[in-house]
Formats: C-alpha cells, sequence, structure tokens
C-alpha cells in the first residue's frame, strides 16, 4: 500500500468535504463563494454522482483524507476538466502529491488525452500549481468572472497525455 492513494468519493465524506469546500481559505479562490448548506451540497453529490462523465475522489494520506478531486468530461471522453482543493490543515507537500495521484489515474485509469484546469486570475497558488505539474498556459479569458462585486481573469490551462508522460 502506497503512503496516498485517490479512491471514490461516498455520502460518508460528504460532511468532511462541505467543511474543506466551505473554508474561508478554499471558497475565496471558487467561482461560486457563497456557504454551502448541506442539502444544496447533497443535491450537488446525488447529481454528480449519477454522471458517468463525473468522478468525484478523495485524496488519502497516510490513510487520512486530505483533499477532493473531480474530473468531468463533458466535451468527448477523452477531455476533461479537473478542480481539487485540500483540506485546511493539510501537510506542506500535500497539493503536489494530490496533483501527481490525480494526473495518474486521469491519463492511466481513465485514458484522457487532455486534461483541462481553470483558475481565477488572482489565485497564483494555483496558477503555480498547474505550472508545476507540467499544464500549459494556453490563454486568459479576461473579466470572464464576476463575483458580485468585481470582474476576475481565468487563466486556462492544458495537459496532454503525452507532455505528462515525459514529464520527469
Amino acid at each position: 500500500m502506497t503512503a496516498d492513494s485517490l479512491r471514490p468519493m461516498t455520502e460518508a465524506d460528504l460532511e468532511q468535504v462541505l467543511y474543506w469546500r466551505n473554508h474561508p481559505r478554499v471558497r475565496r479562490f471558487m467561482y461560486t463563494t457563497h456557504e454551502i448548506a448541506l442539502e444544496e451540497h447533497s443535491k450537488w453529490f446525488s447529481s454528480a454522482t449519477c454522471n458517468p462523465a463525473v468522478d468525484l475522489m478523495i485524496y488519502e494520506l497516510h490513510g487520512q483524507a486530505r483533499g477532493f478531486v473531480n474530473i468531468t468530461r463533458t466535451r468527448c471522453p477523452e477531455v476533461a476538466d479537473w478542480g481539487f482543493y485540500l483540506a485546511p490543515d493539510a501537510p506542506k507537500g500535500t497539493g503536489r502529491s494530490l496533483g501527481m495521484q490525480a494526473l495518474t489515474y486521469a491519463f492511466e485509469e481513465l485514458g484522457l488525452h487532455k486534461l483541462c484546469g481553470q483558475a481565477l486570475g488572482f489565485n497564483e497558488r494555483s496558477i503555480a500549481f498547474h505550472k508545476a505539474l507540467g499544464f500549459t498556459e494556453e490563454g486568459c479569458l479576461r473579466d470572464q468572472h464576476f463575483d458580485g462585486h468585481e470582474f476576475h481573469d481565468v487563466v486556462c490551462f492544458g495537459l496532454l497525455e503525452h507532455e505528462w508522460q515525459t514529464k520527469d
């Protein structure tokens, strides 16, 4: 058994993932920044788990849940978008290992050709994270997102399977 792994999210994870998602350090970087209630979260989970194009995963480090990853194939089966966040108390370095596990899952288990990501323009950590994992910055959607107060750029990233295979 490895020290870290991904497993499918279950209903038993709902409250923990909701806590992470609603934490101010996570929520401020999301497209929707309102505090999500358990009922709304449960509806989202029920809908997502019925969709075979959506994978909701829990990242575990030494058997403890430390993060959430979703991979959604809406364009075609070989191209997906991902999203992720860590437990607010995750140890330093957890993000990189979560990212590596998610990329392995995306390309080896799902057989993706391309994985796409987006980050709000002010989320410098996410932008640096994508670049550190080998993603290519493919563009910037200027003033694409309105958070209720101001517009923000959205930075788009892509990683092709062959680029991932040749990294390191």
